[in-house]
C-alpha cells in the first residue's frame, strides 16, 4: 500500500502525515510534503537558497504559506518579521538548501527555538537541517534532523548528505 507523502506507515487518527528533505548541495532543492500535498519542491519552483518554510493549519492540515529566506546573500530581518507573524496553532516545517545559517542571528535562532527546535542554536555554514515544529507548543519537537558540514564526512564536495525525515504530526485539538 502507498501512504500519504510516501511515508513508510499510515498515521493514526487525528495526525497529519509529512515527509521532507533538505536540499542536496546547491543543486537539488528541498522538498516538503504534508497530507499528500507537495507544498515546496524544485519541481514547483518555489524553493530557494537559505531556509525554506511551509506553514500549515494545525487543526485542518491546510497549507497556509510557503516562503524561502536567503541566509547567505539576503537579510535576516524579513525572516524575523515572518517568524513573528506566525499564528498560534500553526505547524511550521523548515528545510535548508545550500546555506541556511550564515545570516542567522540570535533573535532568529531564538524564534525558531520557540517553535520547538533544539538544533537551531548549533546550525552552521552549509549544514543540512530539517525541522517540523509549531507556534505555541510548549515542548521540544521530536521532528528534527541536523547534519553538520564536515569536509571529512561530507557526501558532496563542500556539503553534507541530504537529510530526510517523515512522521505523523498530532492534529491541534481545541
Amino acid at each position: 500500500p502507498r501512504y500519504k507523502c510516501g511515508i513508510s506507515k499510515a498515521c493514526p487518527e487525528k495526525h497529519f502525515a509529512f515527509k521532507m528533505a533538505s536540499g542536496a548541495a546547491n543543486v537539488v532543492g528541498p522538498k516538503i510534503c504534508v497530507e499528500d500535498n507537495v507544498l515546496m519542491s524544485g519541481v514547483k519552483n518555489n524553493v530557494g537558497r537559505g531556509i525554506n518554510v511551509a506553514l500549515v493549519n494545525g487543526k485542518t492540515g491546510e497549507p497556509l504559506d510557503t516562503k524561502f529566506f536567503d541566509m547567505w546573500g539576503g537579510d535576516v530581518a524579513p525572516f524575523i518579521e515572518f517568524l513573528k507573524s506566525i499564528q498560534d496553532g500553526t505547524i511550521v516545517l523548515m528545510g535548508t538548501y545550500d546555506d541556511g545559517a550564515t545570516k542567522l542571528n540570535e533573535e532568529a535562532r531564538k524564534l525558531i527555538a520557540e517553535l520547538g527546535s533544539t538544533s537551531i542554536t548549533n546550525l552552521g555554514f552549509r549544514d543540512n537541517w530539517v525541522f517540523c515544529g509549531g507556534k505555541g507548543i510548549k515542548t521540544k519537537s521530536p521532528f528534527e534532523q541536523h547534519i553538520k558540514n564536515n569536509k571529512d564526512t561530507n557526501k558532496y564536495e563542500g556539503w553534507p548528505e541530504v537529510v530526510e525525515m517523515e512522521g505523523c504530526i498530532p492534529q491541534k485539538q481545541d
